[in-house]
C-alpha cells in the first residue's frame, strides 16, 4: 500500500505506538473536502497534505492578494493574481507527491454543495463567513 518513498516520510507516524502504520493507512484513504483556502483554510491544508491525507478537495473561488499574504501561509508573492485553488494544489503537490488533490474554483452554493461534498469523507470549513458555514453544516 505505501512505496518505500511515503514510509520514510511517514515514518515518525508509523512509529507512535498510539497511532502506526494502520492509522496512517487510514489516513492514505481518507477524503477531505476544504472549504476555503484563506487565513483558516492554508495551515489546514498544509498540514493535512504533510499527513498525508490521500485525496484533498479544495472549494476557493478567489485569488491570491499580497494584503492576504500574512495569513495565508499557504501563497507567496509569486502567486499573486492567480486562482487560490490551482495556487494551493500546486504548492500541496510540493509538499507531498503521494496524494490527490481536486480543486473546485467555484464559489460554493445551494446549487452544487451537494454535488461536491458527496464524495468526501470530512468537510473542514476554513471559510470567513456565516452564510457558507451554514451551508456546509447543512450539506
Amino acid at each position: 500500500m505505501f512505496s518505500k518513498e511515503e514510509l520514510s516520510r511517514y515514518n515518525r507516524h508509523i512509529i507512535i505506538p498510539e497511532f502506526g502504520l494502520e492509522a496512517q493507512k487510514k489516513l492514505k484513504k481518507s477524503k477531505v473536502l476544504v472549504v476555503g483556502s484563506g487565513g483558516l483554510g492554508s495551515p489546514m491544508l498544509l498540514y493535512l497534505a504533510a499527513a498525508g491525507v490521500g485525496n484533498i478537495g479544495i472549494v476557493d473561488f478567489d485569488v491570491v492578494d499580497d494584503s492576504n499574504l500574512q495569513r495565508q501561509v499557504l501563497f507567496g508573492i509569486d502567486q499573486i493574481g492567480n486562482s487560490k485553488v490551482i495556487a494551493a494544489k500546486k504548492r500541496l503537490e510540493h509538499i507531498n507527491p503521494h496524494i490527490k488533490i481536486n480543486i473546485y474554483n467555484t464559489q460554493l452554493t445551494s446549487q452544487n454543495a451537494l454535488e461536491i461534498i458527496k464524495d468526501y469523507d470530512v468537510v473542514a470549513d476554513g471559510t470567513d463567513n456565516f452564510p457558507t458555514r451554514y451551508l456546509v453544516n447543512d450539506a
